[in-house]
């Protein structure tokens, strides 16, 4: 796996670079500012980006927007210390593979590096709440929305905005009045249909393309990131 950091911050830069080196990924790059970071993204080509938020001159989300309008389709994920609601979901709507906090352990950073440059989206499990309050707070509806979304069927869509708020296979069964296994077999189908391959990236859809109406699922209250079976906050199997 070969990463390029851009990080203002010498110490931390620094230091993640000889963490990732002594894992045995290489670091093609360490950069503290846009401009280089821009420069050796052309040259280095890396597998994954690591892209702090808050820097000085051009920030990481004006970075990543760049990145992006210059047709650079490598994974990039955000690194930063920012929990805010709206720099999660503006990162993830410029076209972020991945939202990540830097309190957040190594080798859970190393396994998130490894899921984002297999194709996948991950999101830090503690913001799964936000992501969850994102989706009840959307008002625009799920039949206006085209591609995979379209495909899913009434049930599957109620079943989408109840695992987008975070809450297991068991709570959703016991919400809707059907059965654990029925519930799976939803999520499988939903996960097929959307091209993902995990409850995160499924719920990070819901928010990007607005596919719950304001109220989530039809009033739902589950805690975000439920017991039981993998809640949305996990990478495991439906």
């Amino acid at each position: 796996m070969r990463v390029l950091l851009i990080d203002d911050h010498a110490l931390f830069r620094f230091g993640l670079q000889e963490l990732l080196e002594r894992r045995g990924i290489e670091v093609v790059a360490a950069v503290g500012d846009s401009s280089t970071g821009i420069e050796r993204v052309a040259a280095t080509r890396p597998d994954v980006v690591l892209l702090d938020m808050r820097m000085p001159g051009l920030n990481g989300l004006e970075l990543l927007r760049r990145l992006r309008a210059a047709h650079q389709s490598m994974p990039i994920a955000m690194l930063t210390t920012s929990a805010e609601e709206r720099d999660v979901i503006d990162s993830l709507q410029s076209g972020a593979q991945g939202y990540l906090l830097k309190d957040m352990e190594p080798d859970a950073l190393i396994a998130a590096l490894g899921e984002i440059v297999q194709g996948r989206t991950v999101v830090a499990p503690e913001l799964m709440g936000v992501l969850a309050r994102a989706v009840r707070g959307e008002s625009k509806p799920v039949t206006v929305v085209s591609g995979g979304a379209a495909d899913l069927t009434p049930r599957e869509q109620e079943i989408l905005c109840h695992l987008a708020e975070g809450q297991s296979n068991k709570t959703i069964a016991r919400a809707l009045g059907i059965s654990e296994g029925t519930v799976k077999l939803h999520v499988k189908a939903i996960l097929r249909k959307l091209d993902v391959h995990s409850r995160v990236e499924a719920a990070v859809i819901a928010v990007e393309r607005g596919l719950c109406e304001r109220g989530g699922s039809g009033g739902c209250g589950g805690g975000v990131g439920g017991s039981g079976d993998s809640g949305a906050g996990g990478r495991g199997s439906p």
